[in-house]
């Protein structure tokens, strides 16, 4: 499982014209889902997403989580994650998960990450169009 995890000021979903998830402060995530992945893997990202230390104490120093500044996250399925293009100029996806095993994981790990902090998400497997105002930038990978 991987995350792309960015730091927003503000992050939008839109399918066919209409918003579908939108937060203000908080954290825009593209999760992608491997090929095995199981609720493990989720549980230990969805504990690392919301207790991780990139928000800026009054001091300026990153020290703070999505839960301490009370921020949401946008949760946003992205199968590319696990695109391939190490060889020829075309990915390869045969690491990504199947759409219905992929989909139960994703629905899994927004529950998991509701628990603690409000979650806004994407519609899976849909063409969705993704709009934020990156907070820094600030952009982080996490895998496991």
């Amino acid at each position: 499982m991987k995350l792309v995890v960015q730091r927003v000021s503000k992050a939008s979903v839109t399918v066919d014209n209409k918003v579908v998830g939108k937060i203000e402060k908080g954290l825009m995530v593209l999760v992608g889902i491997k090929v095995g992945d199981t609720e493990k893997e989720a549980d230990y990202l969805a504990k690392k997403l919301v207790n991780l230390r990139i928000f800026e104490d009054e001091n300026e120093k990153m020290n703070l989580s999505v839960q301490d500044v009370k921020g949401k996250l946008l949760l946003v399925s992205q199968f590319t994650l696990y695109g391939d293009a190490s060889e020829g100029n075309r990915p390869s996806f045969i690491e990504a998960a199947k759409p219905d095993e992929a989909n139960r994981l994703y629905e899994y790990f927004c529950n998991k990450c509701s628990e603690k902090v409000e979650v806004q998400k994407g519609i899976f497997r849909t063409h969705m169009d993704v709009e934020l105002i990156n907070d820094g930038p600030v952009t982080i990978l996490l895998e496991k």
